[in-house]
């Protein structure tokens, strides 16, 4: 069995000669409120800049740093939001799960799920996302060479699921910092599986602030239109009407009012690199 190229996500295709796929929407489930204004908002960008849209918020962030941080709003009521925005902008949805045991009900809502970096040799957790029988992003750990991501996608494979999909998002570079090795776009596309570039994840500074991971956002699009540059076949960004009073990964977070504009601009690019003739 090999991945599935391009990839499907519900009616969507992630794949080369596909329009890119944007998963985009806050990090953390804070209510529904939140939840129903920004994916309302990028489903009009991606409709005006006709890119397929994928709303993401997670119910659950366990690797927060401080145990007294944010973490959601619990499985149960998070896919019931979920559910909610999916169900009425029509929408697919995705979400992060941290247990074997989460796949399952995460499944029957989302159209997509999505593995941690921190996560990403978890056999159990990987095999349970197969099982559901959607598709799989799987998040490429901060502490792996890209092609070490083979084990990942071999995992997901023996599981029964072709629709893998893996994920970019930075790399340790001593205490405190990430880095991105572009070359790795490269590496895990020569697997035969859909990358996304996850560019605000890539901007985390881990604990620096000491209870908190803290970052600079202003770095999102410079590596996003890097990745664009380079190849990739998706996006991922979070983004939040107020960052600054987010309840989770605030200083990495794109304004939802500059979400359009800078989406633009990296589209630029992507489409000028397959414009001319690279997929």
């Amino acid at each position: 069995m090999t991945p599935r190229l391009p990839a499907e996500i519900g009616d969507l295709r992630c794949g080369p000669q596909q329009r890119p796929l944007v998963i985009a929407g806050p990090c953390a489930i804070e209510n529904e409120t939140l939840c129903m204004q920004v994916a309302e908002a990028l489903r009009a960008i991606a409709q005006r800049h006709d890119v397929q849209l994928v709303f993401k918020a997670s119910f659950d962030k366990a690797n927060r740093t401080s145990a007294t941080s944010y973490r959601g709003l619990g499985i149960d009521e998070g896919l019931a939001v979920l559910e909610k925005v999916g169900r009425t902008l029509g929408v697919p949805v995705t979400t992060d799960i941290h247990l074997p045991e989460q796949a399952a009900p995460a499944g029957e809502v989302c159209a997509l799920l999505q593995i941690p970096a921190f996560l990403c040799r978890q056999t159990d957790l990987l095999l349970a996302a197969a099982a559901t029988g959607k598709a799989v992003n799987v998040k490429k750990g901060q502490f792996l060479a890209p092609e070490d991501m083979k084990h990942a996608v071999a995992k997901m494979l023996a599981g029964g699921c072709r629709d893998v999909m893996l994920c970019e998002r930075g790399t340790f570079f001593g205490y405190g910092r990430l880095v991105n090795d572009f070359t790795g776009l490269v590496a895990m596309r020569a697997m035969g599986t859909p990358v996304i570039f996850d560019a605000t994840h890539s901007v985390q500074r881990p604990a620096s602030l000491g209870g908190a991971t803290g970052g600079d956002r202003t770095l999102v699009e410079p590596l996003a239109r890097a990745a664009a540059a380079v190849g990739v076949d998706g996006y991922f960004f979070e983004t939040h009407p107020d960052p600054d009073h987010a309840q989770s990964d605030g200083p990495n977070m794109v304004p939802l009012n500059e979400f359009d504009a800078m989406l633009s601009r990296v589209l630029r690019i992507h489409d000028a690199r397959v414009a001319g003739g690279s997929a």
